[in-house]
């Protein structure tokens, strides 16, 4: 069994492919820790492109949300509130703001928690859930990163969920690789954003 975390921007459709597959294919086998960090936190100091800039607000008022559920019910509050959003959001294609507030009542939590999607004393806290995870790594990077039993990567990238088959076995050899010593990264050319199936533009 491997102690897989997996670091996610709520907002990142990547993460939510990659994300789904994992929790998909570990099954009972394999532990795994959803986790948060922050495009808006990793690009706060970088001109954004204009296509990429509404992703960014998005993720600074969302990650407030779920600092706020994470503070108010344990780090536990995450992965739910996770997959009702993304259900919701990134297969949905609801308006991020409605789609927060139907996962908070899908998971019953307290549905004035959405209030905290413009309360900058959340800042801080979602700050630091984001520097974790570019401390987890070692360096710089966008989400997803995966940890495997303590060996950490950006990415798993994934354009679309892998076919029934192959996911198992592309788990097992991301689990071989990241054991491996000296292996340290493999990558291709991609285009975005992924395939999800139901999904349709956000707004």
């Amino acid at each position: 069994m491997a102690d897989i975390d997996l670091y996610v921007d709520p907002v990142c459709p990547f993460a939510w492919v990659a994300a789904q597959w994992l929790l998909d294919s570990a099954a009972d086998e394999h532990a795994v820790t959803l986790r948060p960090m922050s495009l808006a936190v990793l690009n706060g100091d970088h001109d954004v492109d204009a296509d990429h800039a509404p992703m960014i607000v998005r993720s600074r008022r969302l990650g407030r949300v779920f600092a706020a559920a994470v503070q108010r019910y344990s780090q536990t509050a995450f992965t739910p509130l996770y997959l009702e959003l993304g259900q919701r959001w990134h297969a949905g294609g609801s308006h991020a703001d409605a789609a927060m507030a139907a996962a908070l009542a899908a998971t019953g939590f307290d549905h004035q928690l959405i209030e905290a999607l413009d309360d900058t004393r959340y800042d801080a806290a979602v700050a630091h859930t984001h520097h974790a995870s570019q401390t987890a790594l070692g360096g710089r990077s966008g989400s997803p990163i995966i940890s495997v039993d303590g060996h950490v990567f950006s990415g798993p990238v994934l354009t679309e969920p892998p076919q029934p088959g192959h996911a198992a076995e592309l788990l097992a050899a991301v689990i071989i690789a990241a054991s491996t010593p000296g292996f340290a990264a493999l990558q291709r050319p991609y285009q975005g954003p992924p395939t999800i199936a139901g999904a349709e533009e956000q707004r």
